[in-house]
């Protein structure tokens, strides 16, 4: 008891007298007492073991799987919590029992840091806010860079963590992020037990596979394609057997490889891997391949000339001959075959409906000696009105479903022209509310403390992701290049824009030149009113305007039963007849 630290004894003592949901505040004192001293000493290991021997190691394994979002401190008290237990857990010898150590605990520590890591995964993925898609991707990194630094202290439990199901579940997923954390995970297994994938049952194997070559097949970002092909290259190196596992289970991989994923930025991994697959299939079947098939191909082409050189002698009237023989022949084999269907057809009807009939009348003989005399004419009387029911229902089914047939290409032309008109009046109405946009933002400044903690992001993502280095010159070469290909982008955009607005314009200005012509007097009629609107540009506008208003509202004053087509148009959806006076002949404005 002399060698127990204080701090830990009393800590224990707080831990067993708390409620539940101190129990994680405390717990993180634990960070204090284990960055007291340096790694690796006697001291740091003494500590770890009277923490192991108090159990706050087993209370820090079961914080984890409570609701964190419930708890004072959130999910930042059990990330935290992760960091001191894999902390604790690495280079702790436990002398006491320790089958139970590692058979028991250390699964059991696995099991629920990658149950955290799918709560913290799930939350992310649902996250709508940038901050908080911030902080869960955060936490995420930390849980798995805590199970990545539990497998470096206990390579054992590579084997572990794959055979776990919640491993799978957090691999298997479309987000970009986690997949790359996760595959990264994976290549920190590989590294620290280069065996694990032969320790593992050939279930889970198959399905880590699976899914490196589905996201191989399945997406286009350059950084889950070269993560992915690292870790095939890494188990290919380790485990020769894999070579043989790609090749028969996946067809096609290496064209997959060699189309979609050259020229991406990592050709010298994707190179590696797929000289090990090629040298895999060419062993005694490459060159027996290309010349058995180039024996096919040059068979298939000689018989294919002999053929046409045949039939090109042969005469064309024998050849017309036969076609219609054979198509005449197949013309009454078709009718005859078909008059013996219907003549089967109709025997089967005619026995199904004495059959019908026969059981019927059976039916009714049996009910009528069951019911009593006085019973019969009331019996009969119901009979009827079912049966009178039974003939109408069949009656109004079968004129509904003719009638449907009959208005069913009116009603598809109908809705038809709902979409065609709504898709106009939402293209118009974005075209109102288009403004352009200016080629440059103001930005906000950053304080020090964000940018000093945006760099070290950068330098962390740098350090995880390594890439290939750019020289100053041609970053600024490329930067020129950027610039140049902006401003004429701008240049080219402002100016088709104004062409765009000087041709609806003009557009607008014929259709109420045409529509006024159209609408005009003859010439033995025509006043000097009718003058004035051909003279005068504002006259024409104000008329166009007050016919297409006219027109409005006629339409609003139309009865109930004019409009009765009009419930299945939208609320934002104009006629037909109003859309063309409000847009389609009214010219307001524009430059000559």
């Amino acid at each position: 008891l002399a060698a127990v630290d204080p701090r830990v004894l009393a800590l224990a003592a707080q831990v067993t007298e708390s409620g539940e949901q101190d129990i994680p505040l405390l717990l993180l004192k634990l960070k204090g007492i284990l960055n007291s001293t340096s790694l690796g000493c006697e001291e740091s290991k003494k500590k770890k073991q009277n923490i192991y021997d108090y159990n706050l190691t087993q209370y820090c394994m079961l914080v984890l799987r409570q609701d964190h979002s419930r708890l004072y401190g959130g999910w930042a008290t059990a990330v935290q919590l992760t960091e001191i237990l894999s902390h604790c857990c690495v280079g702790l010898e436990v002398k006491e029992d320790p089958e139970e150590f590692y058979k028991k605990f250390l699964p059991s520590v696995i099991d629920n840091l990658l149950f955290l890591g799918r709560r913290l995964q799930a939350r992310f993925i649902r996250a709508i806010k940038d901050g908080e898609k911030r902080d869960f991707l955060g936490w995420f990194q930390t849980v798995t860079d805590a199970i990545c630094w539990l497998v470096g202290g206990h390579s054992q439990l590579a084997a572990c963590v794959l055979q776990n199901d919640h491993f799978l579940q957090l691999l298997i997923t479309d987000d970009v992020e986690t997949a790359i954390t996760m595959m990264s995970v994976l290549h920190n297994l590989l590294r620290v037990n280069s065996s694990v994938l032969l320790e593992v049952d050939e279930e889970t194997l198959h399905s880590i596979l699976d899914e490196l070559v589905y996201k191989l097949s399945c997406t286009t970002n350059p950084v889950i394609g070269n993560a992915a092909t690292k870790l095939l290259l890494l188990g290919v190196k380790s485990c020769k057997q894999l070579v043989n596992l790609l090749t028969a289970r996946y067809k096609g991989l290496e064209e997959l490889l060699s189309k979609e994923w050259t020229g991406k930025g990592f050709d010298r991994d994707l190179g590696q891997l797929l000289d090990l697959l090629y040298l895999e299939q060419s062993k005694g079947k490459g060159e027996m391949q290309r010349q058995y098939q180039a024996a096919c191909i040059i068979q298939a082409l000689w018989r294919g000339f002999q053929t046409r050189k045949r039939l090109k002698k042969l005469p064309q009237a024998v050849t017309t001959l036969q076609r219609s023989f054979r198509a005449k022949r197949e013309q009454e084999l078709q009718h005859l075959k078909k008059q013996k269907e219907d003549e089967a057809l109709k025997q089967q009807m005619q026995l199904q409906r004495q059959r019908a009939m026969r059981l019927f009348h059976e039916r009714q003989l049996a009910l009528l000696e069951i019911i009593h005399a006085s019973q019969v004419d009331k019996y009969m009387e119901e009979m009827e009105g079912k049966s009178a029911l039974t003939i109408q229902r069949f009656w109004r089914g079968y004129r509904a479903r003719r009638n449907f047939h009959q208005q069913r290409q009116s009603l598809k032309e109908y809705k038809a022209a709902v979409i065609i008109q709504r898709a106009a009046c939402k293209f118009l109405e974005k075209r109102r509310k288009r403004r352009p946009l200016s080629p440059w933002k103001d930005l906000k400044g950053l304080t020090d403390e964000q940018r000093l903690a945006l760099q070290q992001k950068v330098d962390d993502y740098i350090k995880l992701h390594p890439a290939s280095q750019m020289s100053e010159e041609m970053s600024k070469e490329l930067h020129m290049q950027a610039q140049e290909k902006l401003a004429q982008f701008l240049l080219r955009s402002r100016l088709d824009q104004r062409a765009t607005q000087r041709r609806e314009a003009l557009l607008a200005q014929v259709n109420t030149d045409v529509e006024l012509l159209m609408n005009a007097p003859g010439l033995a009629e025509i006043t000097e009113k009718d003058l004035d609107v051909f003279m005068s540009r504002s006259i024409p506008v104000a008329t166009k305007a007050r016919q297409s208003h006219n027109t409005m509202l006629k339409y609003t004053r139309f009865p109930w039963w004019k409009k009765l087509g009009d419930e299945f148009m939208e609320d934002d959806v104009i006629p037909d007849d109003a859309l063309n006076a409000e847009l389609g002949t009214l010219f307001i404005g524009g430059k000559k």
